[in-house]
């Protein structure tokens, strides 16, 4: 796609450009998403919030591939992680709660990997994945030994409220997500908003947090999954119209 300056038009037509590549606003009355809790998080907010990468357009611009989210493989995962998480009994003690919520966050990345192994073509992102699942393998058995430890003994109701609060953003920014059924594009472009929680949540950790164990493999994972959301961008960028 040749990049070029064009100016914003308007919510319903307009296009614009944001650090050097396009971004389309959803737009007419078509049903683009058929979501999890789909009601509760995105009533309202489409019209605002719902944008697509230029690599979703078609040379000319106007036509968008998109797939219904309850039809796709990695957005399956990402529901079913969702679900997990939502149904878990908070402690209200941060490096307790921190650690098992990681532990299932963990599960839904390895998931998606593994269904980037089987059916992903990309070269790149089939090593990212199996980096993912030795790396995050790992830490899920250093959380479980953690939590096989140390039971719950701290009560900070500030940082369940805050922690149920990114759940519910997490939730809301899988649903805008746009998919189009491509194994590797839907891998790269989950697995960033994926990422992108995970460090939400290790940050909460650090600000919470008491037992030294924790902080340190929170730290870890801000450093390690704030490199992978840069590859994932990048290879975003250098495969959008593939």
């Amino acid at each position: 796609m040749l990049i070029k300056q064009r100016k914003f038009r308007s919510l319903k037509t307009g296009w614009r450009n944001t650090n050097n590549f396009y971004i389309k606003l959803i737009t007419n009355n078509r049903t683009l998403f058929n979501t999890y809790n789909y009601e509760k998080h995105t009533k309202n907010t489409i019209s605002s919030r719902a944008i697509i990468f230029a690599q979703a357009c078609s040379k000319d611009d106007d036509k968008i591939t998109i797939q219904e989210h309850d039809k796709n493989q990695m957005m399956t995962i990402m529901h079913q992680m969702m679900d997990k998480m939502n149904a878990m009994q908070m402690t209200k003690d941060p490096d307790n709660d921190f650690a098992m919520m990681m532990m299932m966050h963990h599960q839904g990345a390895i998931d998606m990997a593994n269904a980037e192994l089987k059916d992903g073509k990309d070269v790149t992102l089939k090593e990212i994945a199996q980096m993912m699942i030795t790396a995050q393998t790992q830490e899920i058995a250093q959380l479980d030994a953690f939590l096989q430890g140390h039971p719950p003994h701290l009560n900070v109701p500030e940082f369940d409220a805050k922690m149920m609060m990114g759940m519910e953003k997490m939730g809301r920014n899988a649903d805008l997500q746009i998919i189009n059924g491509n194994t590797d594009h839907d891998f790269a472009m989950l697995m960033i908003g994926h990422h992108q929680s995970a460090i939400e949540m290790a940050q909460m950790e650090l600000d919470y947090g008491t037992h030294e164990e924790m902080k340190t493999m929170a730290s870890k994972i801000i450093e390690d999954q704030q490199k992978e959301i840069k590859d994932l961008q990048e290879w975003l960028l250098a495969n959008n119209n593939k």
